[in-house]
């Protein structure tokens, strides 16, 4: 199944200029994926990149998908837990994984099986940390081990996450906001899951739209829009997105797995 955008390869209208508050330094991160290397490696480029740059407090957002596909999902989250001690604020959107997940840790055998079908059985496997045990075990089993594995500082975060922050001019979900729908109105299954009718839409939508969900070559600038999901737990390479006053730039790294 491709969850690259058909939308990636048009040509891009240059984003309208927009600005974040004066003082603040954001960065947002694409999806993860479970690629803890790489997320490891990005927050190292983050550093460096803010040491060059005034500023009077330094946000960080990732924009949800922490986990699935990826060989480290368990290594992720501790890793972002961690992160209100190295940024003056974070924040931590749900992804449509995320949710999934939430879902899978209630014990119910239907949402498991759900969870592991669009790559779930990675983010378990993490946590077992135990291939042959994983593969040896049923589905209803599964449901009863699983929650018992996943730490409950790592439930509570995930319960902890957004849909939707705002800073300035812009806005940043994790999929989307459905066309012609004000930002407060927003469906949460929207905010999540929202692809072909965000994607293709040349609505101005209150803000400028920083999100993930939907994997391009490389970052997708358009007039209402900016995506940043590289396709790190495929391509190797995980984006994030630096704003400063009007300005706005990219931070990349990439490598494959070990």
């Amino acid at each position: 199944m491709s969850f690259f955008s058909r939308f990636a390869r048009t040509r891009a209208a240059p984003p309208a200029l927009r600005a974040v508050p004066d003082g603040s330094l954001i960065y947002a991160i694409g999806d993860i994926h479970g690629r803890d290397d790489l997320f490891a490696a990005l927050l190292d480029e983050i550093d460096a990149d803010r040491s060059r740059r005034p500023h009077e407090r330094c946000i960080l957002i990732l924009l949800g998908d922490l986990v699935d596909r990826g060989p480290d999902s368990d290594k992720v989250i501790d890793r972002a837990i961690g992160l209100r001690d190295r940024f003056d604020r974070t924040h931590h959107l749900i992804g449509n994984h995320e949710e999934c997940m939430l879902a899978a840790l209630t014990g119910e055998v239907r949402a498991l099986r759900y969870f592991i079908r669009i790559g779930g059985d990675a983010t378990v496997r993490s946590y077992l940390r135990d291939d042959a045990r994983y593969d040896a075990t049923s589905f209803e089993e599964l449901a009863e081990i699983f929650p018992r594995c996943v730490p409950q500082s790592h439930v509570d975060f995930l319960g902890r996450g957004e849909d939707l922050v705002e800073y300035g001019d812009y806005v940043f979900v994790h999929a989307g906001v459905r066309p012609g729908v004000a930002l407060d109105r927003q469906k949460t299954s929207d905010l999540r899951w929202i692809r072909e009718d965000f994607l293709g839409s040349e609505s101005e939508h209150g803000r400028m739209v920083v999100h993930g969900h939907t994997i391009s070559e490389d970052v997708e600038r358009r007039a209402n829009r900016i995506g940043i999901d590289t396709g790190a737990y495929a391509t190797g390479k995980l984006t994030a997105i630096g704003l400063d006053k009007s300005d706005h730039w990219f931070v990349q790294v990439r490598h494959e797995a070990a």
